[in-house]
């Protein structure tokens, strides 16, 4: 019988090893969960610069979408698991931590207060001003230039007084990368049952189901032809993002509306959260779940104009402009702190492959990306790093500025009637992005107080290089000066896209406040007490994502973002049976939503404001618009002669109308138009075949 002094050292020596083992096995779960965040989005972003790159490469090789397809996943599996493998060696090599350092320092804790105070006071005035009504706009933009003057001047003063201090990357503790990874999860799922009809969607998600249903890449016109009209030169096939859906749905034998809404959708909503996370924890001098989660609560509440920034988030991302300025800004400021803290040539290689996602997603791009490399090179400028700014400089627009110059050889250049359809100057542009009233009040403290929330260094640097590049494009005369030289009157109300505003308006809940500083549940008291006011302040203020004000519909289950009844409409329209062939003339709405459902009924008119590019007194449109207002059923349209000649021109096939359009059922028969298929309500439906 064994004594007790050996049981006792058996049991003890076995002890010791099951608890180290239980150890290693929770460092080796905290640290995946760690890395988690990174290593998604880093790895979507190489995955779809690799498909971007071969995308434009099948272009040369005439390769259909669908072998373009496997072969990108085929380089998926082999470089992604290669990359996957060797983070996750260094990070297994790496010791674990849980433990973050103490709260990083932001500028303003260590900046001269004689001009530190009057700096923050421009700030405040030029947020308070612009948000306001009634107030000259010269005031906030003289307020704002003279705040981002000062940060700019302190940011860089407090950089050469210690360079490089507070420019260390902040630890990553598991249970704030478990936060981020839920609500990312969480977003991911919401995307699911909010829709919102948007307009252009004809042609994004149409060019989806174009490639999808016939396997090709759409080169010339596909919404009112058969590829034979010139293409909107607005949307030059430049970007990858559509096709991809397309390609994606036929891989999967699923239609592309759903490859798109099912599928990429929630995919990217996780990515676009995450990307935000992983910029406030890069940027945050403290509290950064506490941040990151005022900054959802921002994109979630301040919703319903339609150039609100909540509103290209969920909504919108499955365009690729939503998902440019929801992911890829907040990303590439994420990799040029980074690049810019170590210098290393393998940190040049993310800020690379990010700036291909932009070119893949959306045209816009090719403004933003300059706006965005320019704020931060005028940053690495301050402190001297002139060549770090033009190493960025041509890494971000290498690619970029590549693919428009071929693509204009190509095509020729941009219609001066589609560059120059609208204009916003500096105050529009404010009021149509950043809002007015309380909210646009917050945006401005988000802007012009940026500096002054992040961590010391490079966040500083960059911040203020962000501040000051915003607040020159806000002087009355630039962005016209801008549109006269670029011709991008149309959309110039995006520059503030390159402002992460999002995770700047985050960061006001961690302002520190001097009295506070050796408190540590006082400051986080103060932190949630901010954070609660500024929710509020949204919630009150704002329109919820899932508002109907937000035109935006919340459905029990996963749905289309389509209006379900026309959806239905068109889906009876496309099934019957004896349709005869030719384009389909119907109400408009339902016209804009047949391309979406299906490439294989060609509709007169897909969206009228695309006809822009084809001369609206032309005859190509004008027969689409008169023909168009028939099926409306408008107090005002053709005569008989004129519809009857359009319909010839046209060759309409199928005239569908609601039967509440008295006017046009009393016509058919003066147009040669017989009865052959009805729909009962709800959506009652009467169809016709022309037969002179």
């Amino acid at each position: 019988m064994p004594n007790v002094d050996t049981l006792v050292t058996e049991r003890g020596g076995a002890s010791a090893p099951s608890g180290e083992r239980e150890q290693a096995r929770t460092g080796r779960l905290g640290s995946l969960v760690s890395a988690l965040p990174a290593l998604l989005t880093d790895g979507a972003v190489y995955a779809f610069a690799l498909w971007t790159v071969l995308y434009h490469a099948a272009f040369l090789f005439d390769l259909r979408p669908s072998v373009t397809f496997l072969v990108w996943l085929v380089g998926c599996v082999l470089v992604g698991g290669y990359v996957a493998l060797r983070r996750w060696r260094r990070r297994t090599g790496a010791a674990s931590s849980d433990e973050r350092d103490g709260p990083a320092e932001s500028p303003a804790a260590t900046m001269d207060r004689r001009w530190l105070l009057p700096t923050i006071a421009a700030a405040v005035l030029a947020a308070v001003t612009a948000g306001l009504d009634g107030v000259p706009w010269l005031v906030p933009a003289v307020a704002g230039v003279a705040a981002a003057v000062g940060a700019v001047l302190l940011t860089r003063r407090a950089w050469l007084a210690r360079p490089g201090v507070g420019s260390d990357a902040p630890t990553e503790r598991s249970w704030q990368s478990g936060y981020a990874l839920v609500a990312s999860g969480l977003v991911g799922i919401a995307s699911l049952f909010i829709a919102r009809n948007t307009p252009d969607d004809v042609f994004y998600v149409g060019k989806s189901v174009w490639v999808a249903e016939r396997d090709i890449v759409p080169l010339r016109d596909f919404l009112f032809t058969e590829q034979v009209a010139a293409p909107l030169s607005s949307q030059p096939p430049i970007a990858s993002i559509e096709v991809l859906a397309g390609a994606l749905g036929r891989f999967l034998g699923i239609h592309a509306a759903s490859a798109t809404w099912y599928v990429l959708l929630p995919v990217l909503a996780v990515l676009a959260a995450l990307s935000l996370w992983r910029l406030i924890q890069r940027w945050a001098p403290r509290r950064p779940v506490l941040a990151f989660t005022v900054a959802l609560a921002f994109l979630a509440f301040v919703c319903g104009d339609d150039a609100a920034l909540g509103t290209f988030h969920l909504p919108r991302l499955h365009e690729g402009k939503g998902m440019f300025v929801s992911a890829v800004v907040p990303l590439l400021w994420v990799y040029l702190t980074r690049w810019f803290d170590t210098r290393s040539r393998k940190d040049l290689a993310p800020i690379i492959a990010i700036s291909i996602v932009a070119t893949g997603l959306t045209s816009t791009s090719v403004m933003i990306l300059p706006l965005l490399v320019g704020a931060a090179g005028l940053g690495m400028l301050l402190v001297g790093r002139w060549r770090d700014a033009l190493v960025a400089g041509v890494a971000v627009m290498a690619y970029p500025i590549g693919a428009v110059i071929v693509t204009r050889i190509a095509l020729g250049p941009m219609t001066s009637v589609i560059a120059s359809a609208q204009f916003f100057d500096a105050e529009g542009t404010y009021r149509r992005t950043l809002l007015i009233g309380v909210l646009g009040v917050i945006c401005g403290l988000g802007l012009w107080c940026g500096p002054f929330l992040v961590r010391r260094g490079t966040p500083a640097l960059f911040a203020a290089g962000a501040t000051a590049a915003m607040s020159v494009l806000l002087v009355p005369g630039v962005l016209e000066a801008l549109s006269a030289g670029s011709g991008l009157a149309a959309v110039l109300w995006r520059v503030p896209w390159f402002v992460p505003l999002p995770a700047l308006i985050g960061l006001l809940c961690t302002i520190d406040f001097a009295p506070l500083a050796r408190v540590a549940a006082l400051r986080a008291v103060v932190g949630a007490a901010l954070a609660a006011v500024l929710v509020g302040a949204f919630a009150v203020a704002g329109t919820p994502m899932w508002s109907v004000r937000s035109f935006v519909e919340v459905h029990e289950r996963p749905t289309w973002k389509l209006p379900q009844q026309r959806q239905k409409i068109d889906f009876w329209i496309w099934n019957l049976d004896d349709r005869p062939p030719g384009l389909l003339l119907a109400p408009s709405t339902l016209m804009r939503t047949m391309p979406i459902v299906t490439s294989e009924v060609r509709v007169v008119m897909a969206r009228n404001g695309y006809l822009v590019d084809y001369d609206m007194n032309s005859q190509f449109s004008q027969d689409r618009l008169k023909l168009a207002a028939f099926a409306d059923g408008v107090d005002q349209i053709a005569p008989v002669s004129e519809l009857a000649a359009a319909m010839d021109r046209l060759d309409v096939g199928t005239v569908c109308v609601y039967n509440g359009n008295r006017k046009a059922r009393d016509l058919a028969p003066e147009l040669g138009l017989v009865k052959f298929a009805s729909r009962k309500a709800p959506g009652a439906v009467t169809c016709y075949r022309r037969t002179a």
